[in-house]
């Protein structure tokens, strides 16, 4: 048990990297667009996330009250940037494999704290979950890094007329959800790097111990 503190550490962080992970998928701002044009999108800001677009409008609700509109992005639209494809899949990648990391580190530290001091059943699962976690760090990364870029540069986006939206936009910013992805990159990595670091115990400390 002594040997492993730093394991558990890394299950820890790596739980809640991959709940960040999994919430910045969720999360509809991965670009904040404002806009010029505020007769459909009253409010001039919208939110560019990777599975749709949405945006405030006062068109067609009562006084005083407002509505968001949501268009998702459909399997073949062809409009959708290369970062935001990238971003579904591997982002679906990570939170795979950080599920699994996470698993092969229960294995392991059930195994450590029940006392089975069997070497085929610790340190190989330590192993094989810190490779998952650094996968899953660095699918997290690539699509965090690349939309940020996008952001940067304030690339368009060409939307089909029924979006309502521009396809550039007057200018743009980085939403919640890249700063999410990146707290998720460096608790997972981390995570990874810790679990790697294990190293069982020669057979003569564990006598002694």
């Amino acid at each position: 048990v002594s040997t492993s503190h730093l394991q558990l550490a890394a299950f820890a962080l790596g739980t809640v990297g991959w709940i960040l992970c999994t919430v910045s998928m969720g999360i509809v701002e991965w670009r904040v667009w404002h806009v010029d044009n505020t007769t459909i999108i009253s409010s001039g800001v919208a939110w560019v996330g990777i599975w749709k677009v949405c945006f405030i409008s006062y068109l067609h609700v009562s006084p005083g009250y407002r509505e968001q509109f949501c268009h998702k992005f459909g399997v073949y639209d062809s409009f959708i940037p290369h970062e935001i494809y990238a971003a579904q899949g591997l982002l679906l990648v990570a939170m795979f494999m950080g599920l699994l990391g996470l698993a092969a580190t229960i294995f392991a530290l059930r195994n450590v704290y029940m006392g089975i001091t069997h070497k085929p059943l610790i340190a190989p699962f330590f192993l094989v979950g810190g490779f998952f976690y650094v996968f899953a760090g660095l699918c997290v990364l690539i699509p965090v890094s690349w939309n940020f870029y996008s952001v940067t540069h304030n690339q368009s986006i060409a939307f089909p007329p029924s979006y309502y939206m521009p396809s550039s936009p007057a200018e743009q910013e980085a939403g919640a959800a890249i700063p999410v992805g990146i707290v998720a990159v460096i608790l997972l990595l981390l995570s990874g790097t810790f679990s790697l670091s294990y190293r069982f115990p020669s057979t003569a400390n564990t006598i002694m111990k």
